[in-house]
């Protein structure tokens, strides 16, 4: 320790000598000082959270609290510090909870600004997941706030801290304990009146904590504590969009929902939110290799675009000059070889894209796919600067600004002192190193701090999404499809079906190991299911192709009126209705297959939330090999169509073999 301990300190570390070595203090607050220490039996490290003096000296209080920190102690979910033990040790109470190595989301949000929404949108919904959890073994937090939310360094997980000890001193109103019963910034109307709180109080909370974090601006905030609560009280939050516009309008919408001053209006559930943030967080919908490759080869050309746009155009230029200085123009044939061999130059970047732009459209792709896909390549680009750098200004941000400021100032005045001052050698002496140290503190501040905003915003490929939004863009494509035999099946995003499986691949690799062990067969029931669906999907259109045949042959002319005819006339009628029945079975059969798919993914966010079960989601997955069984028998029955229509066996979907 580089300073000497305090005497508290000390006196705590003697009380828990032999059981837990301190190392030091990691922060302090109105509910008491947190200090780094290390458990001897375990040798762990672990956070002591000790109760101040003054509160435990009253027994009132130090008994609410025990109470409540043993409450909170009985909480175990992925997003919740953990709570090791509850002491009272020679006159000491405290509470040792498990060390998380990383910062916490206040420290986040005033270093590096507001969080990109992608990433405030998984928070809120871990966080969400946690109140939820506690709510269900009826702990209220009574203080969420950005200082009791950590993030985990290793994988940016979020974890809620000090469940259930903002509780100590509800019975006293605001008056008695002040800050034990929340942050003012972060306090519900109802809290903030001394009414009697809910889960929805927390939501509130969690919603005043979400503005803040994707805007950098409080909802509310006075002068004083009391202005603050009366804001909360009185006043309606400003909707998020209005002070972030580009925010995704349900991530606006829910947060707004949360900030309603009536508890009935707010989300019921912890769970509901959570839901609510998933539509913010629906899975980047998965771009094809065909798309990717244009956009890659996009961006790794725009070097060679410019020197074959700008070549021709110097070369034209110089010539033209060269001919006013040299008194003329070459032989008519030199000159229009000349200009055909710059003219064909400049056309090869129209003619290179056309072509890129025709394969594009000849597998089946549209000018509008590869805006919306190039728009979801910038969009990711942007939220992993953003991730990385930040979107707001940091400190050093307003350090640097502050440095050319003050370098400009010095060395202007030193200028308008020479023009308009007094002069002699004396001066001089004085002024010139202040001006060279201005000049230089604002030329390298401002390099440095340009440099921070190409880091911070240079996106490449975004002139090329200008450029293919323009109308040359839109004509290049014109072209180029111009006589083109379109592929019919360019379908540039995956079905539903896939969008679910990647959400429950994400969710179930976030759970902890031992249930991600107790569901080993997950991932190969959902990648079954997903390929059932792909089948099915592809049954109904061979069905639509047979329907249509069969309907065809019926508009041909014939005798009706020959024996011969009117028996074919009833097979083909029977046919039709048997074609029919399937395609109405195999659309059944997607409904089940998308279903089952759904319901693993709701079992796995109720788990999440801490209210789902191990049976439950055991049966969940029971019934999904049976279903996927079901959908393999259907799928047999198309050789019997074959058989019926007269025509070989078509081969079967993949190559492995069905079961009967």
């Amino acid at each position: 320790m580089s300073a000497l301990p305090s005497p508290e300190f000390l006196a705590l570390q003697e009380a828990l000598a032999g059981r837990y070595s301190l190392e030091r203090e990691l922060g302090r607050g109105g509910m008491g000082i947190v200090y780094l220490a290390q458990e001897v039996r375990l040798d762990r490290p672990v956070a002591l959270k000790v109760l101040p003096p003054d509160f435990a000296a009253r027994p009132t209080l130090r008994d609410r609290f025990l109470r409540e920190a043993r409450t909170a102690a009985r909480l175990s979910h992925p997003h919740i510090v953990p709570i090791y033990a509850v002491h009272e040790i020679d006159g000491f109470v405290f509470f040792a909870m498990a060390y998380v190595e990383g910062e916490t989301l206040g420290e986040r949000i005033r270093s590096k600004g507001p969080l990109p929404p992608r990433d405030a949108a998984r928070i809120l919904r871990e966080v969400a997941w946690a109140l939820a959890y506690a709510h269900g073994q009826g702990v209220v937090h009574r203080d969420v706030k950005p200082d009791n939310i950590l993030l985990e360094a290793a994988g940016g997980r979020a974890l809620v801290t000090d469940f259930g000890i903002a509780r100590v001193g509800a019975g006293s109103g605001i008056t008695e304990v002040g800050e034990v019963l929340g942050t003012a910034e972060f306090m519900s109307p109802e809290q903030a009146s001394g009414e009697a709180v809910d889960e929805r109080s927390d939501l509130y909370s969690l919603g005043v904590v979400a503005h803040y974090m994707l805007s950098g601006r409080l909802p509310f905030q006075g002068p004083t504590v009391a202005a603050t609560l009366a804001k909360h009280l009185t006043q309606p939050a400003p909707p998020l969009a209005s002070v972030s516009p580009a925010l995704p309008a349900p991530l606006a919408q829910a947060v707004d929902r949360c900030l309603a001053k009536d508890p009935s209006a707010r989300f019921a559930k912890g769970e509901e939110l959570a839901d609510a943030l998933g539509e913010a967080l629906e899975v980047r919908r998965e771009v094809p290799v065909a798309l990717r490759l244009f956009i890659k080869q996009n961006r790794e050309s725009t070097g060679v675009m410019r020197a074959l746009i700008l070549f021709p155009l110097v070369m034209v230029l110089l010539t033209l000059v060269g001919w006013m200085i040299g008194g003329g123009a070459p032989p008519l044939i030199v000159t229009i070889g000349f200009f055909t061999v710059m003219a064909l130059l400049a056309a090869t970047p129209p003619a290179l894209l056309a072509l890129m732009s025709r394969r594009l459209l000849a597998a089946g792709y549209e000018h509008d796919d590869l805006v919306r896909a190039m728009r979801g390549d910038l969009e990711e680009r942007r939220d992993e600067l953003a991730s990385t750098y930040g979107t707001g200004r940091t400190r050093l941000d307003r350090w640097l600004r502050g440095l050319v400021a003050g370098g400009l100032a010095a060395h202007a005045g030193g200028l308008a002192w020479f023009a308009f001052g007094p002069y002699s050698e004396a001066i001089l002496g004085i002024l010139l190193p202040i001006m060279t140290a201005g000049g230089a503190t604002w030329t390298v501040a401002g390099l440095a701090s340009a440099i921070r905003h190409q880091l911070r915003h240079h996106l490449p490929g975004q002139g090329w999404l200008r450029f293919w939004e323009s109308p040359l863009g839109r004509g290049i494509f014109r072209v180029a499809g111009v006589r083109l035999d379109r592929l019919a099946a360019g379908v540039p995003y995956g079905p539903t079906e896939l969008a679910i499986g990647m959400a429950a691949d994400r969710l179930f690799e976030a759970l902890p190991t031992d249930q991600r062990k107790a569901f080993k067969e997950l991932p190969d029931v959902v990648r079954r299911l997903e390929a059932d669906a792909e089948k099915v999907r592809a049954r109904i259109q061979e069905l639509d192709a047979l329907v249509a045949e069969v309907s065809d042959e019926g508009m041909r002319p014939s005798d009706e009126t020959a024996p011969a005819a009117v028996h074919v006339a009833g097979r083909r009628d029977s046919l039709a209705s048997a074609l029919t029945a399937s395609r109405a079975a195999a659309e059944d059969r997607l409904r089940e297959v998308v279903a089952a798919l759904e319901t693993i993914r709701i079992e796995l966010l109720r788990l999440h939330a801490g209210a789902g079960s191990l049976d439950s989601m055991t049966m969940d997955l029971s019934a999904a090999r049976d279903l996927s069984a079901d959908v393999a028998r259907m799928l047999e029955g198309r050789r019997e169509v074959e058989r019926l229509l007269g025509r070989p066996a078509a081969p079967e979907l993949d190559a492995t073999p069905t079961p009967a």
